[in-house]
């Protein structure tokens, strides 16, 4: 099948499953890449731990930083909702530095994150990012104003209508009445940009060498791995990821290498119009997207 006529099936598809997003799929060796609305830019939620980890890294290895400094966690005065790690802790707890870079990459612990941007500010996370001459991509604030939706102030049985809003509210020009759901006030990017960010980890790049394989390590042992891990996970091949998720967004970038020496980076960032939280067959879909566009590079 020709490239045109791919992906213009894999556009309806999204379409028949209530989605629209925006995939890049790049070898990483040639720089050779397909996708789907590359350069649409979308909030990037939990993505931004990414650079949040570089920045942190860089700090540290720089002795700006010390990796092994304890930082006291208190449950209810620095708790930011969320579902894993510190977040789920009920009693204080002292934890190095770079034991929350692992947990904030790993588990997508918002405690643990929100620690870290005390320590290095969204601004200067921007910095080490615009260092790096990766265009399209913002960081604007810390994880904890995530944490503030409509389905934050609605009972579980009700949070479908939160998902009704965030799909309805949203303007032509990617504005949005949610703050959160604002590329023009949250934290965003599009596939483009993650995809460049993924490179400058993988390949050679300003990012020092040391960091980028901590970077890269931890995003290998990422805990989070419904989305595009069944399409890329296999004997033959290492799946390195991150996802990030919020209200009617779920997206996931991760690079894929194989046994063979090829690799690849792998960026889907998606909303869906089904006004419901959990969404399997939303997960599976863009999982099959992108391998289908990994696999059309591949073949080529």
């Amino acid at each position: 099948m020709g490239e045109e006529a791919l992906l213009r099936d894999l556009r309806r598809d999204l379409d028949d499953a209530g989605l629209r997003g925006s995939f890049l799929v790049r070898d990483l060796h040639t720089g050779t890449e397909v996708g789907i609305e590359p350069d649409l830019a979308y909030p990037t939620a939990s993505l931004v731990k990414i650079p949040l980890a570089i920045a942190t890294f860089d700090r540290i290895r720089t002795g700006d930083l010390d990796g092994a400094q304890g930082l006291l966690i208190e449950p209810g005065r620095d708790t930011t909702p969320g579902v894993t790690g510190i977040t789920k802790f009920r009693h204080p707890a002292r934890v190095a530095v770079e034991d929350l870079v692992y947990l904030s990459l790993c588990l997508s612990d918002n405690v643990a994150s929100d620690a870290l941007f005390a320590l290095t500010p969204p601004a200067r996370v921007a910095e080490t990012v615009r260092a790096l001459g990766i265009g399209g991509l913002t960081i604007r604030h810390a994880i904890r104003e995530l944490s503030d939706t409509p389905a934050d102030r609605l009972r579980a049985t009700d949070v479908h209508l939160a998902h009704a809003l965030a799909i309805g509210a949203g303007t032509a020009g990617r504005g949005h009445g949610i703050p959160q759901l604002d590329v023009t006030r949250a934290s965003s990017g599009s596939a483009r940009a993650f995809v460049d960010l993924l490179q400058a980890l993988w390949t050679p790049s300003p990012i020092d060498p040391g960091v980028a394989a901590r970077v890269r390590a931890l995003m290998a042992d990422n805990l989070m791995r419904q989305r595009l891990t069944p399409d890329f996970s296999s004997d033959a091949t290492l799946w390195s990821a991150k996802t990030g998720t919020l209200l009617n967004l779920r997206h996931e970038v991760g690079v894929v290498e194989h046994d063979d020496g090829q690799a690849f980076a792998v960026a889907a960032l998606t909303e869906s119009r089904v006004a419901a939280r959990a969404q399997p067959e939303a997960e599976a879909l863009m999982g099959r997207v992108a391998r289908t566009l990994r696999d059309h590079l591949r073949g080529r």
